[in-house]
């Protein structure tokens, strides 16, 4: 059971690639992260599942190997489990210009909460790394120093609840995919 685990963990952490390439070759179609995020939570149940009923000792390989697929799902696919709140929530992303903003084009973009992709992935990176590695108090600075850094942000209309919302998918998706990692590594 922990092999199929390990390989379900596998098949989240590509899920985001093959919504991606759906993307492309649709076009952008809203129903493809929602989609995709049923089917990560799915597959992550399934996990869990397996992780926990393993009863083979685990070795320190396998240990690793299932830390390191759980980080990765965490990291990769929690980026549609993100969307896929915030779209629940009411928040779209703004639609496209149809003509370039007239600044400079290697200006970063002015729109509330910049930056969001790469943030959510190294918040995920960290939460996981944490939790695996038996510091949950961690989570406590992760959040304080996003909280602090993203801070003169939030006055921005809809900000805050785009930020409490995002913070909230992304960590908790990350909890999970540590718990996993956790159990195949007992």
């Amino acid at each position: 059971m922990t092999a199929t685990a390990i390989t379900v963990l596998i098949v989240i952490a590509a899920l985001p690639g093959a919504a991606m390439a759906l993307h492309r070759r649709l076009g952008n179609r809203e129903w493809i992260d929602p989609a995709s995020s049923v089917v990560s939570l799915l597959l992550a149940a399934v996990a869990a599942l397996c992780a926990w009923s393993g009863t083979a000792p685990t070795t320190h390989a396998v240990s690793v190997i299932g830390s390191l697929a759980a980080t990765t799902a965490a990291v990769t696919a929690g980026g549609a489990i993100v969307r896929s709140v915030l779209i629940a929530g009411g928040v779209t992303r703004a639609p496209a210009p149809s003509a370039p903003p007239a600044g400079r084009p290697d200006e970063p973009e002015s729109g509330p909460l910049r930056g969001g992709r790469v943030i959510g992935y190294l918040e995920r990176l960290a939460v996981v790394g944490t939790l695996l590695l038996g510091w949950p108090e961690g989570l406590a600075i992760i959040l304080a120093v996003k909280s602090l850094a993203r801070f003169p942000e939030l006055r921005a209309p809809h900000a805050s609840e785009q930020f409490i919302m995002g913070t909230f998918a992304s960590v908790l998706w990350a909890c999970g995919m540590a718990g996993v990692g956790h159990l195949l590594a007992v």
